[in-house]
């Protein structure tokens, strides 16, 4: 049940929809010193239209969720650290694309944007399903006292489907804003999803009850078949 009242919700979520497109876009566009860009205006409709109806659906019918999502303060020591580095990396890789633009370091050809453009929003899309099947997919890592184990939908196929998603929408963020140098920043924030899937499994076996035999009966972390 969400604790805060409905109205103070909508304000905080839509002002925090509202920073977030305004930071992207000056990520990109004061780096790449134009608004001539289309890589990133179709990137930011991609995330931000899909986003704007994801959170109006949620707020009708899951606001706790929302709440939820809204918590950005990790708890355990090892989370805290990597929320900061990995923080830092996704900065610098929306930054570089902008730069990369500007100076011509590389090229993408337009098919291998559009390809990688389908694959973000596909990724956002999975993303809508992970919040749609799980209330309790919050943004930190934490148990909380009336949580249970979801293994239905997507968590049917891997235990960790959000990471999936994750790795759908960065891992080729940097094509989709034609620039392959974001690459070099984006890469190594992705190899903190394996450590920190790893600490998350250990206090979900520890503190949510029937989690252990949940991983019995869905044996892949990420990608069926490899691991």
């Amino acid at each position: 049940m969400c604790a805060m009242p409905r109205s103070k919700l909508i304000r905080q979520v839509l002002f925090r929809f509202g920073l977030g497109a305004i930071v992207m876009g000056l990520l990109f566009f004061v780096s790449a010193g134009t608004l001539r860009f289309w890589h990133a205006w179709v990137f930011i409709a991609i995330l931000f239209i899909p986003m704007f109806f994801v959170v109006l659906y949620l707020i009708r019918n899951d606001p706790a969720l929302i709440e939820r999502r809204m918590r950005t303060r990790e708890r355990e020591p090892f989370q805290k650290k990597s929320q900061i580095i990995s923080t830092f990396l996704y900065l610098l890789a929306f930054l570089i694309p902008g730069l990369d633009h500007r100076f011509g370091w590389s090229s993408v050809p337009v098919v291998f944007v559009v390809i990688a453009d389908v694959i973000v929003f596909l990724g956002y899309m999975l993303f809508f399903l992970v919040l749609r099947e799980n209330s309790y997919a919050s943004r930190v890592v934490e148990v909380e006292k009336e949580q249970k184990v979801i293994s239905t939908g997507p968590y049917a196929v891997v235990r960790h489907p959000m990471y999936v998603a994750a790795l759908m929408i960065f891992l080729f963020s940097p094509a989709a804003l034609g620039s392959l140098w974001a690459l070099s920043a984006m890469i190594p924030s992705m190899l903190f999803i394996i450590p920190r899937i790893k600490d998350e499994e250990r206090l979900l076996t520890a503190n949510l009850t029937g989690y252990e035999e949940y991983t019995r009966r869905v044996k892949y972390r990420l990608l069926p078949l490899l691991w």
